[in-house]
C-alpha cells in the first residue's frame, strides 16, 4: 500500500503555466517540488475539506494528462466498441476516478526526496520516459517513470510506472475483466458506484 501512495503521488508534479515552456523532464523537475510544497502547507486543510483538493488536482493536475489516450490504451481491443454515446461517460468517470484516488494518496505524503535520473528518448516515436527515485528512510528507493509524448497542447503523460508496473495495464486489466463479466455499461456503473462511494 505505500508504494501505491507514493506512485500515485508522484502524479501531481504539473503545473499548466509551464506546460508550453519546458520541456518534459524540466517540466516535471520544476514543478514538482512547487506542488509538493502547497501540499505540506495547506495539509489541515485538505483533510478538512476534500473538495478544495479535489479542485487542485483538478485545475493543476488533470490538463496535463492525455485523458483520452490513457482510457483507450485501458480499453485496449474493446475501445472499438465504444458507442458515441458511451465515450463521454467513461471519460467522466475515469477523470472523477484519477481525481479522488490521486487527492487521497496526495494526504499520505509524508516529505520524501525525489531524484532524477537522465531521461529516455525513443527513437521511434518521439515519446519520452522521465525516470525518478523515491527516496525511502531505510529502505530501497521506487522508482518511478514517467511517460510523456507531445501533441498540439504540448507533452502530456500517458502512462506512469512503478517498479516497471504500469498505471495503464492495472486499469486495462480491470477494465477487461468487468467488460467481459457486464459489457460496456456494466463498466461504466463500476467506475461510477466506486466513485460514489469514493471518499476521503
Amino acid at each position: 500500500m505505500k508504494k501505491i501512495t507514493v506512485f500515485l503521488l508522484c502524479l501531481f508534479c504539473l503545473q499548466p503555466a509551464m506546460a508550453t515552456e519546458l520541456g518534459p523532464e524540466d517540466l516535471i523537475r520544476s514543478t514538482s517540488a512547487r506542488v509538493l510544497k502547497e501540499i505540506r502547507s495547506n495539509s489541515e486543510q485538505f483533510q478538512q475539506d476534500p473538495a478544495k483538493l479535489y479542485a487542485l488536482v483538478g485545475e493543476v493536475v488533470l490538463p496535463h494528462f492525455d485523458l483520452e489516450g490513457m482510457i483507450d490504451l485501458a480499453l485496449g481491443r474493446y475501445r472499438n466498441e465504444i458507442s458515441a454515446e458511451q465515450r463521454p461517460l467513461i471519460v467522466k468517470e475515469f477523470q472523477v476516478l484519477l481525481v479522488r484516488t490521486y487527492s487521497r494518496a496526495l494526504l499520505d505524503y509524508n516529505n520524501q526526496d525525489i531524484v532524477y535520473l537522465p531521461m529516455e528518448v525513443s527513437n521511434e516515436t518521439g515519446n519520452v520516459t522521465v525516470k525518478s527515485e523515491i527516496e525511502q528512510a531505510g529502505g530501497f528507493p521506487i522508482p518511478i517513470n514517467y511517460r510523456l509524448r507531445q501533441g498540439g497542447q504540448g507533452w502530456k503523460v500517458f502512462d506512469i510506472s512503478v517498479d516497471d508496473v504500469s498505471l495503464v495495464s492495472n486499469y486495462s486489466s480491470s477494465f477487461a475483466r468487468q467488460i467481459r463479466k457486464h459489457g460496456i455499461d456494466g463498466l461504466i456503473k463500476t467506475l461510477h458506484d466506486r466513485n460514489q462511494d469514493y471518499d476521503i
